[in-house]
């Protein structure tokens, strides 16, 4: 710990901040922190993503700078020693969607629009090269975190995972296996911020982007719309799915069974990831959550398309009942793993 703050230290003074006062941010489910900085009436946040981590810093530098180059609002670098996984980043300020509609549910339609032109903008350009691109298969395997977490967490064991990865790879082979798109992945009420000063969708600030790669063009808008922290009104995602498709000339019945096949695998993943957190990283502030991702998964499981996956889901996968989450969370040990 003494040798990385002295690290940041030498990075700061080698910035111009090294004098600036300096405060906690954020932390998040991975091992990155954000510092607030201040200067006199200039502020900027550092970035702490330790070296050796899952997230990369060299990946959030180059599709943050992808970013500003299509006129969105990703911060801007103001200084960087990569291989130390420091970053000095412009600050965007503190009007996440997540708290101004916490206090203004009223203006939900009017945040998510342009957080849906942003997806459309990003999406009618050109991807940056070398991103990762999984297949059917891949997308299917990464929901398995749902067996082998989720439903081991509640059951002591792991169910065979092959019906499941059978039903899954043909959903979303015959739904959302088409031309891939540039998707940021985290893309939610908690990783946007509103910037009116700015105009479009520019006022759409975007954080937590470092995991970008290819995938169906209906991703990002179900992990906007089907966000794990928040309710989204249902007149609001109806709003926005129907913009999505309009803007996209895609057939609204095909498209719902598009959104529905990845809102399954991704609420499926989620489920996983949230019991995972707990029982590895002793993180059990995210096992309320599932309940919410419990039913986007069953709104999605609803749907014709995916009958066969809901077979399946249904004998392997138990509802999360407050008595069920009382017993995964005992089973989160009590000092949080780095």
């Amino acid at each position: 710990m003494a040798d990385r703050a002295s690290e940041i230290a030498g990075f700061l003074a080698q910035a111009g901040w090294g004098a600036a006062r300096r405060r906690h941010l954020a932390g998040d489910a991975s091992d990155r922190r954000y510092e607030r900085l201040q200067r006199g009436a200039s502020t900027a946040v550092l970035m702490d993503n330790p070296p050796g981590g899952a997230d990369d810093p060299v990946a959030f530098a180059s599709m943050a700078r992808h970013l500003r180059a299509l006129g969105l609002s990703a911060p801007a670098i103001l200084a960087e020693d990569l291989p130390r996984g420091l970053l000095l980043l412009e600050d965007l300020g503190d009007d996440l969607y997540a708290r101004l509609l916490a206090s203004d549910p009223a203006r939900e339609a009017e945040l998510y629009a342009p957080a849906v032109d942003v997806l459309l903008r990003l999406q009618r350009a050109s991807p940056p090269p070398g991103l990762p691109n999984l297949s059917a298969e891949d997308w299917a395997r990464g929901a398995g975190f749902a067996l082998d977490w989720y439903a081991f967490a509640a059951t002591g064991t792991k169910p065979d995972p092959a019906a499941f990865r059978s039903a899954l790879t043909t959903a979303l082979r015959a739904h959302a296996d088409g031309p891939r798109v540039l998707i940021l992945r985290d893309y939610h009420a908690e990783n946007l911020l509103w910037l009116p000063g700015r105009s479009g969708m520019a006022r759409v600030g975007l954080l937590d982007f470092q995991l970008g790669q290819l995938g169906q063009p209906g991703y990002d808008l179900v992990s906007l719309l089907q966000d794990a922290r928040r309710d989204v009104a249902t007149a609001t995602e109806a709003a926005m799915v129907a913009r999505f498709a309009a803007a996209t000339g895609a057939d609204p019945a095909t498209f719902a069974a598009h959104y529905a096949t990845l809102g399954a695998q991704r609420a499926l993943r989620i489920l996983g990831v949230f019991a995972r957190l707990c029982l590895v990283a002793g993180k059990p502030q995210y096992l309320p959550l599932i309940p919410r991702v419990w039913g986007q998964l069953q709104q999605n499981l609803s749907h014709p398309a995916l009958a066969g996956l809901r077979t399946v889901c249904d004998a392997v996968l138990p509802a999360p009942t407050p008595d069920l989450l009382q017993k995964i969370a005992r089973q989160c040990p009590t000092t949080p793993s780095r």
